[in-house]
């Protein structure tokens, strides 16, 4: 697997606070923060640069709580505030195994983290710095999802790799229905016509606008950030035509 070269030079790495949280349900699982560390660690000893926004699912979710009465933007900038507190673990965890580490925040907290800056966080990635974007997009009533699409636009990534606990796109849920086949690949229209959950809406029409991929691959198969970057054909991709 180590022969050859890379087949993507800057990535955006997306993962879900869920994953985080592993088998504890909640919180974060500090077993699997340190596995995926340690598999980022490997991809940039490739010269690939790496970027990262991460869900805040697994401590809070402003969809949810906005559902059951709370107000949406109230909620919504409750669970950034959320994804801040990953984006220090992950940061915590990364340097623990070498790796440098720049956090940059949508909602300013100079204490803790950068403000969002496009050229710095291209500077840092340039400098082999995996760079965190926290806070989402800094608005509520827009996902991670679109967050990681706006930001890999912006520092200009060749794909978005969206790691989560299944290994690719289904025409169903595969834990709910074992007659659920996995998509090969798929284009954005079909995913958003199909209504399936890769991304959100905005996400994907914003992908899908500027003809940047998206790969789905199942996190928790050790090794297999580096297999997607590689190359190799796991998970589901969605592209153009």
């Amino acid at each position: 697997m180590d022969e050859g070269q890379p087949k993507f030079r800057r990535i955006l790495l997306k993962i879900s606070g869920e994953a985080l949280a592993g088998d504890l349900g909640y919180g974060i699982d500090p077993e699997v923060i340190c596995t995926i560390a340690s598999e980022v660690r490997d991809v940039i000893a490739m010269d690939v640069q790496v970027a990262m926004v991460i869900g805040g699912g697994n401590i809070f979710r402003g969809v949810a709580a906005a559902s059951r009465g709370m107000d949406r933007a109230s909620a919504d900038y409750m669970g950034m505030l959320a994804t801040v507190m990953n984006s220090l673990a992950m940061q915590d965890a990364l340097e623990k195994v070498g790796v440098l580490t720049r956090v940059q925040s949508a909602i300013e907290m100079q204490e803790v983290a950068e403000p969002y800056i496009r050229r710095r966080a291209v500077r840092h990635l340039e400098k082999k710095r995996v760079v965190i974007f926290a806070a989402g997009t800094g608005n509520p009533y827009f996902t991670t999802d679109t967050a990681a699409s706006l930001r890999a636009m912006e520092i200009g990534a060749e794909v978005i790799l969206k790691a989560t606990k299944v290994d690719g796109v289904y025409t169903a849920d595969p834990l709910k229905d074992p007659t659920a086949t996995k998509y090969p690949s798929l284009t954005y229209l079909e995913v958003l016509k199909k209504g399936l959950q890769v991304m959100d809406a905005t996400a994907t029409s914003l992908c899908m606008d500027n003809n940047l991929p998206i790969i789905v691959f199942d996190l928790t198969q050790r090794g297999n950030i580096k297999k997607v970057v590689m190359g190799e054909h796991i998970g589901t991709i969605v592209k153009g035509v």
